[in-house]
Order: structure tokens, then C-alpha cells, then sequence
């Protein structure tokens, strides 16, 4: 796995405690999101560059831009259906098209002042999105919040067979450092070199309420 990695430990310490944030492996062009799949779906992506073979189209598909979040979500990678872990690069153009279209799961977490229009909103858009607590690697969670999208139609179609640049397999990395967890602790748990990702308009960071 080519994805630069550093200790935990040290990342931890830069990272906000708490507040919305979007951490992830950025650049000045792309990011990097994950998915964890049953080896299949996995599989062929990693040869093909895309998502099909058995990856459905009809249904919602969620990335995940934070690594020890989809680790809470996948148990690091132990979970039936989640044994393959995938970091996948996109645009930074495209992932802010993304968030400009995300509708949040709940009323409470939106910018709609009724529910009818929330409701609305949720009905017609391609993108859902939902902040959850963030976890620790040992899947205890913390302050910060952590933010996970739903994609369906156009906008999954577009992600899973035209703007991947990249398709990263990082299913033996997960493994290492789960047995180097299990053995020693977090002292040397490496994950991949995370920060804040700003989206390049403020009206997205506004509409996200993003601390």
C-alpha cells in the first residue's frame, strides 16, 4: 500500500477534540475516501478500476472519508461482507459536488426549517449525509464528529464508474495493524496521514455547519 502513513499518536495530537470536522488524506487535487466490501466487490475494483461484478447500483452506498471510522464501522475489517478495505481517490472538485448536494439523514442536522422541506429534500437528492461520533481505534467514541455520505443514481454511477483516479488496496495494512493493536497497543499504530479538509467554497462550509 503506497498511501503515507504515520503514527497514530502523533496524529492524534494535531487533530480538533471535538466539533464537526471532515479529516481525511488530502491534496491540492484529491482526497481519499474508504469502503470496506466483501472480497468479490473488492476484488474487482482493485483489477478493473471500478466498481461492478456484484457492487449494486440500486441501493445507497456510503464512503467514509476518516480511516479509524470506517475501522469502527468494518471492526477492522473482521465483519462478514466488510473483509476488504479500500481507499479510493477522487477529485477534490468532485467531492465538493458531493457535499454540495448532501442532504442530512435527520431534521435535526439540516439547514431546512420544516420538516416538510427537509423531507422534501431527503426525496430527491442523491446524497445523504450523517455526522456520527468519531471513534478511537479501539472503537470508543470521542467528541469530534465524523461525517459519512450516502450516495444513489446519477451521482453513485458517476462515483463508481467515472471518477475514480484511484483504487487502493489496503487490506493486508488493516490487518497488520490490527495484529500489531491486538499485540502491543496504539504506542506504533500507523494509520494514513489524515487533516482537516476544508471544501473550496464557504457557502459548503456553512451549509455543513462545520466547526
Amino acid at each position: 500500500m503506497h498511501l503515507p502513513t504515520e503514527r497514530y499518536l502523533d496524529q492524534v495530537s494535531r487533530w480538533p477534540a471535538q466539533g464537526k470536522h471532515i479529516l481525511a488524506h488530502h491534496d491540492a487535487e484529491t482526497i481519499v475516501v474508504y469502503q470496506a466490501y466483501r472480497p468479490s466487490i473488492g476484488e474487482h475494483a482493485i483489477k478493473h478500476g471500478e466498481f461492478g461484478g456484484g457492487f449494486s447500483y440500486t441501493r445507497m452506498s456510503w464512503i467514509k472519508p476518516n480511516f479509524l471510522w470506517m475501522m469502527y464501522r468494518s471492526g477492522w475489517g473482521t465483519k462478514e461482507g466488510q473483509e476488504t478495505t479500500l481507499g479510493l481517490r477522487l477529485r477534490r472538485e468532485f467531492f465538493d459536488c458531493i457535499l454540495a448536494q448532501a442532504v442530512a439523514s435527520s431534521l435535526d442536522q439540516s439547514d431546512h426549517t420544516s420538516r416538510e422541506g427537509w423531507r422534501a429534500a431527503v426525496e430527491t437528492s442523491e446524497v445523504r449525509l450523517q455526522w456520527d461520533p468519531d471513534h478511537d481505534p479501539h472503537g470508543n467514541a470521542v467528541a469530534r464528529r465524523a461525517i459519512q455520505l450516502g450516495l444513489r443514481g446519477t451521482m453513485l454511477a458517476e462515483f463508481g464508474k467515472r471518477e475514480l483516479l484511484e483504487v487502493i488496496d489496503m487490506t493486508d495494512f488493516v490487518a497488520e495493524q490490527r495484529d500489531l493493536m491486538s499485540r502491543v497497543g496504539v504506542g506504533e499504530l500507523r494509520t494514513p496521514v489524515e487533516r482537516v479538509y476544508v471544501p473550496g467554497k464557504e457557502a459548503i462550509e456553512r451549509r455543513l455547519k462545520l466547526d
